[in-house]
């Protein structure tokens, strides 16, 4: 699976979160991997890996968006954005591995493909504010 496959996949375990009780996720999780479409074992220990350290992260990175989301808080935004957000702003501020040029490409990829017209140019100036 393609980085940016996996990407797409934890975006979609990451939506789940707000939408379900933290003490229901473990079942959310498992319901994920058991979709239509299965993802190899590799894959899924990815996933599931930066989906936790995210999830983990998730109060320190929702106080950095209300912090530099200006006019915007994280309870303001449309959910999908935020999720693409949550995930970008952890692979900027938290994950070495990721350039943060290429973190800020794929959400505004992953905008367009799941947001509405403007989300991209949303995610864009939004973490354009992390980039400096």
């Amino acid at each position: 699976m393609s980085r940016r496959e996996l990407r797409e996949q934890i975006f979609k375990l990451l939506f789940r979160v707000e939408f379900n009780a933290p003490e229901d996720m473990p079942e959310q999780v498992r319901l994920f991997f058991e979709q239509d479409d299965p993802i190899d074992e590799q894959s899924q220990d990815e996933i599931t890996q930066k989906y936790e350290k995210i999830v983990e992260n998730l109060p320190k990175i929702d106080e950095m968006l209300d912090q530099t989301a200006t006019g915007w808080t994280k309870d303001r935004m449309a959910k999908v954005e935020l999720t693409i957000l949550r995930l970008a702003v952890y692979e900027i501020r938290m994950d070495e591995t990721i350039p943060v040029s290429v973190a800020i490409n794929e959400a505004v990829e992953l905008a367009k493909k799941f947001g509405q017209d403007e989300s991209s140019s949303f995610v864009n100036g939004v973490l354009a504010k992390f980039a400096k």
